[in-house]
């Protein structure tokens, strides 16, 4: 019998997600001034905006085009978070960025 999500917190991807914006906010809030608060405010933003997309996407489950173009963004805002987490990694070597398990 297949069990039925009651929320979006159900969703495995959401609870990764969810995990992740958790980990970049406390990892972003290490960064040395001005970077925490220029490319760590911008990668916090983009990691919420994964899940925050995630939920969206399952508010519009009962309209697949809806459902799909949230979808879409939030692969928009993970490219985006992993293209922010590479340039971390690139201007401050040795900082840990590189052991991101959730880079494709």
């Amino acid at each position: 019998m297949e069990e039925k999500l009651k929320s979006y917190r159900d969703l495995e991807i959401y609870q990764l997600a969810f995990a992740l914006a958790l980990k970049i906010r406390k990892k972003t809030l290490e960064l040395p001034n001005p970077d925490k608060f220029e490319v760590g405010g911008q990668i916090r933003r983009s990691s919420q905006g994964i899940k925050d997309a995630i939920v969206e996407s399952y508010g519009r489950r009962r309209y697949k085009a809806d459902f799909l173009k949230f979808l879409v963004y939030s692969q928009a805002s993970n490219l985006e978070a992993t293209s922010q987490a590479e340039f971390i990694d690139a201007a401050l070597p040795g900082n840990g960025w590189d052991d991101n398990p959730y880079n494709p």
